[in-house]
């Protein structure tokens, strides 16, 4: 047996236990990219770089084995720079999405390549219940958002954007099931003051994670501008009625015809754990409230919405006016975020962001590339579609169209993950051009090579299982790539192994091809 120290901690490990292990032994996760379990280790994402406490040098900790007396530090400001720097390299000749930039430029930020890959295979509930996530309101939002979403699809360099607005429409109509059944409450309470659709959508959220939430509104019946400032033959009443049943069935309590004034507010702050303001665009009464305000409405936290008052957040158009219902919408669901973590105790930050790398504008070459996952004609005709709304057949069809651009492992991807948490910048030595992207397809899975951090796992898992070809590094130097040798396919290399060897990668480079 050997004795070390981990961050002071001592330890006893079996002789010939690498570092990382013995780190893992002693409760302290050290990152690595290269390393695999079954595998072993390769040294060559340098992620897991720890310090010898002795002598202060840095050495990767999966290839090094523990030594008698050893004293091993996991984490220090030198540590986590050459880690980062690691990954900035590690990002610089990365080319992909792990968002869809559809996705990004939602004010909702609804996952749409994979609401779109759920219609397309019919799985009409499983899209509501992905939409419902981020968007309280899918099939009034559907009828009135002028699609931020639409105009940054990939799919118009083709011939059209994918008609995502329509199709969030259909999945909202389609459905008369609530997706979600809320957690049973719990002791806190919080106030919404404004049932426009900012309210609605902060209530909805609350209310479905446990907190009794009770909407105040000026107005006899919810829905706000949605229902004074738009024409029924573009939002029917009977659609927004639906929507918004669907909301407060949920268990939030509507206290209509109650304009709340400076008492009223101060009342309401006594009798709830947390207000939420989404009372519209600020007019006076409201400014004697408490709130540092400006010109455009009150000020408050531009990721958590809390505002100068303790306890209180604002959204909507109490910041500021604005004719887009479905930054109100997203603001409600981020809003919600906020308020349970300051219920929880903890400092309010609003909606987790996670690291997404963005490549930007497709190359002419790659379009092709895209076309593979997707279908080549053009978009159903809107010119009935507008009034009546899409068929279940024409739902898929249109949802086919999806070219697919986020990434299919988004979720598992550990390059996202550590990438975040160690604030890695994708563009620090990024080249002044990126190279062009391709896709290959074999059984159930999608290669993409330039997704690849060259980490070695697929070329030995391929040999561990004695694939015929399976894959190699193929060149030298900065130009080396992992491929099929011979020129062989992919489908060829990865004959017998094509779902071990996707399951094993630590980036998007390969994934399952059908996973929705």
């Amino acid at each position: 047996m050997v004795h070390i120290k981990i961050n002071g901690l001592e330890i006893e490990v079996t002789e010939g236990t690498s570092v990382l292990k013995a780190a893992e032994i002693a409760g302290v996760k050290v990152p690595a990219l290269c390393f695999n379990e079954e595998l072993g280790h390769f040294t060559s994402c340098m992620l897991c770089l720890v310090k010898d406490a002795a002598n202060g040098r840095l050495f990767p900790s999966c290839s090094v084995t523990t030594t008698e007396g050893m004293s091993v530090i996991t984490d220090d400001e030198e540590i986590h720079e050459a880690r980062q720097t690691g990954l900035e390299l590690l990002l610089s000749e990365h080319v992909g999405d792990c968002e869809g930039p559809c996705q990004v430029a939602c004010p909702a930020h609804m996952d749409i390549p994979r609401m779109n890959r759920l219609i397309a295979a019919g799985k009409f509930e499983a899209a509501l219940k992905l939409v419902k996530k981020d968007i309280a309101l899918p099939a009034v939002l559907g009828r009135i958002c002028p699609a931020p979403c639409e105009g940054a699809c990939h799919r118009k360099t083709v011939d059209a954007s994918v008609s995502i607005c329509l199709l969030k429409r259909f999945v909202g109509d389609e459905n008369n099931l609530h997706p979600y059944e809320p957690l049973p409450l719990n002791s806190k309470k919080v106030a919404v003051i404004g049932a426009g659709p900012a309210g609605l959508a902060a209530a909805y959220y609350l209310q479905l994670n446990g907190y009794q939430t009770v909407l105040y509104d000026k107005n006899d019946v919810p829905g706000g501008l949605l229902r004074t400032e738009i024409k029924p033959e573009v939002l029917p009443l009977n659609i927004l009625h639906k929507e918004i049943s669907t909301i407060l069935n949920t268990g939030v309590v509507f206290e209509g015809g109650k304009d709340i004034d400076e008492i009223a507010f101060k009342n309401i702050k006594i009798q709830y754990d947390a207000v939420i303001v989404a009372t519209g665009t600020l007019v006076d009464e409201i400014r004697n409230w408490g709130f540092t305000t400006n010109a455009k409405g009150i000020e408050a936290n531009q990721n958590s919405y809390a505002t100068s008052v303790t306890g209180v957040f604002a959204i909507g158009n109490s910041l500021r006016s604005s004719r887009l219902a479905v930054r109100s919408v997203g603001q409600g669901k981020e809003v919600a975020w906020s308020v349970a973590q300051y219920l929880s105790g903890e400092v309010p930050k609003g909606e987790p962001r996670l690291f997404n790398s963005r490549f930007g504008r497709l190359h002419k070459e790659e379009i092709s590339e895209y076309l593979k996952e997707s279908v080549p004609y053009e978009r159903v005709s809107l010119a009935d579609i507008q009034s009546k709304g899409y068929t279940k057949e024409e739902a898929i069809q249109e949802a086919k169209r999806c070219l697919h651009c986020d990434c299919r492992d988004i979720e598992n991807c550990k390059l996202r993950d550590l990438s975040g948490k160690y604030d890695a910048n994708q563009r620090r030595y990024a080249a002044d051009s990126r190279k062009t992207m391709t896709k290959h397809f074999a059984h159930s899975i999608v290669y993409e090579p330039l997704k690849c951090i060259k980490c070695g796992i697929c070329v030995r898992m391929t040999s561990k299982y004695q694939e015929k070809y399976g894959f190699s590094f193929i060149g030298r130097g900065f130009d080396v790539v992992i491929g099929v040798p011979f020129n062989e396919s992919v489908e060829t290399g990865l004959a017998e192994t094509a779902e071990i060897v996707a399951k094993a990668c630590p980036t998007g480079a390969l994934s399952i091809k059908d996973k929705l």
